[in-house]
């Protein structure tokens, strides 16, 4: 199956999850989704393209006025190609993994430059694009242009896992046989897959959470979860060690860009005196945000590109 193709039909006809389950799910969604502006009837592709970016690895209560900002200052893909590197990072502020607004700057000129400024609607155009994978060219192909396609956001990875499977958290790496599980599972009409999307991801993000899922107020307890049924057993090989934010280099990065942002350039005195006690973790960090076209170094300074 091609990434981001419209979702298969299993040869069988039948799926996972009992029309009944489907049913529920998409019901809970209607009476508990949040209003969010990227799933508004106005909402535009570049609109949804832009939360799908902003949103990786996000939580939306800290994207929401950060894409508020974005979409006044740049409602078209033209508007954000012809924007300085150096704003577009100013305005991405502290929303975190700063590389991810020169993806989305050099994706809004890609579609400037060969899609005439309209964000694609095919599959492998969609892919085409700079920073745009599997799962953010599913997600536009679904949110924004209605297609059934299959997306596998983190949140619909765990909560398939255990509704299907019975498993606390889904494998580390995306593998053919989940991909396969996430597409039996989308409904075969079009408009019902992509609120199914819609849902199923909701109902990640809200209820069946990582760490404390909240089975009494899923709608999946009722129709044969595996993982409810199972007695939520815990899944010892699927825990990750979180690495503390204190004291590392992604801290001493965010620290970096949040001087430059702020002052516009430093000198190396200036930044080194951000960890007197380990310079060359100052150094080190720098010559990363460097290489990865998030500072530039001129006369001695070093400045937002």
């Amino acid at each position: 199956m091609p990434p981001s193709a419209p979702a298969p039909s299993p040869a069988s006809g039948r799926t996972p999850l009992a029309d009944e389950a489907i049913d529920a799910v998409l019901a809970w969604y209607h009476e508990a989704a949040r209003n969010l502006p990227w799933r508004q009837a106005d909402r535009t592709p570049w609109g949804v393209l832009v939360s799908e970016i902003m949103l990786q690895q996000t939580p939306v209560v800290r994207v929401l006025p950060r894409w508020q900002d974005w979409m006044r200052r740049w409602p078209e893909p033209a508007d954000l190609a012809a924007a300085p590197v150096a704003e577009v990072l100013r305005a991405w502020d502290r929303l975190g993994y700063p590389r991810r607004a020169l993806r989305l700057h050099a994706c809004a000129q890609a579609i400037v430059e060969r899609f005439e400024g309209q964000v694609p609607s095919a599959p492998e155009e969609l892919r085409s694009l700079p920073g745009i994978g599997e799962y953010t060219a599913a997600a536009v192909g679904a949110f924004a242009f209605g297609e059934r396609t299959v997306v596998a956001d983190t949140n619909i990875r765990r909560l398939l896992a255990r509704a299907v499977s019975g498993r606390q958290q889904p494998a580390p790496s995306f593998t053919a046989a989940e991909r396969a599980l996430v597409a039996s599972c989308v409904p075969h009409d079009r408009a019902r897959s992509v609120r199914w999307n819609q849902a199923t991801m909701e109902l990640g993000a809200l209820v069946c959470t990582s760490r404390t899922p909240h089975c009494d107020a899923c709608p999946l307890a009722a129709h044969g979860c595996a993982y409810l049924a199972a007695g939520l057993p815990d899944q010892p090989e699927a825990k990750r060690r979180v690495q503390p934010f204190e004291g590392t280099d992604r801290q001493m990065r965010g620290m970096i860009m949040a001087r430059l942002r702020a002052d516009g350039a430093a000198d190396r005195a200036l930044l080194d005196a951000l960890d007197t006690a380990d310079p060359a973790r100052v150094e080190r960090c720098l010559t990363t945000l460097v290489a990865d076209g998030l500072a530039v170094e001129r006369d001695g300074l070093i400045s937002l590109p």
